[in-house]
């Protein structure tokens, strides 16, 4: 990994409805606070692929701030959008077999809302020490 360049992780709820008027604040305070925090690096938004729910917001608050994005999910996500990310990483055949190398990926992880997938990468990450910004996000039936 380039020393100069920060990976921020993001996973939340894919398929499920969400306020994402209230997601995509989140999403801005927790890029505001990256950003405040590590000035000198240039950023890059991992994220599942899918051009849909958080990832989709993930990855186009990036491009708004001139981020680079990277998608890393196992090749079932070519059955759903995917978004145009500058680097596709496929692992695995069911989701959640690209957790181990996502999670590996990234300097920091963003949780908005998400179900047990999201919250296992959360405690597996967290047990490596390193930054988490979470935020509960409850999904709309």
């Amino acid at each position: 990994m380039n020393n100069n360049e920060l990976r921020i992780g993001v996973n939340g709820y894919s398929a499920q409805r969400f306020d994402e008027v209230e997601a995509l604040r989140m999403l801005k305070e927790a890029y505001d606070q990256i950003d405040i925090q590590y000035p000198e690096k240039s950023k890059v938004v991992v994220s599942g692929l899918t051009d849909l729910g958080i990832p989709a917001l993930a990855y186009r608050e990036a491009q708004t701030r001139g981020w680079r994005t990277v998608g890393i999910s196992c090749s079932r996500a070519n059955e759903f959008p995917c978004f145009a990310v500058d680097k596709k990483i496929i692992v695995g055949n069911e989701f959640g077999d690209e957790s181990g190398i996502f999670l590996n990926s990234i300097d920091v992880l963003v949780r908005v809302g998400g179900g047990l997938q999201s919250h296992r990468e959360i405690e597996a990450f967290k047990k490596l020490e390193k930054q988490v910004i979470e935020y509960d996000l409850l999904a709309v039936k």
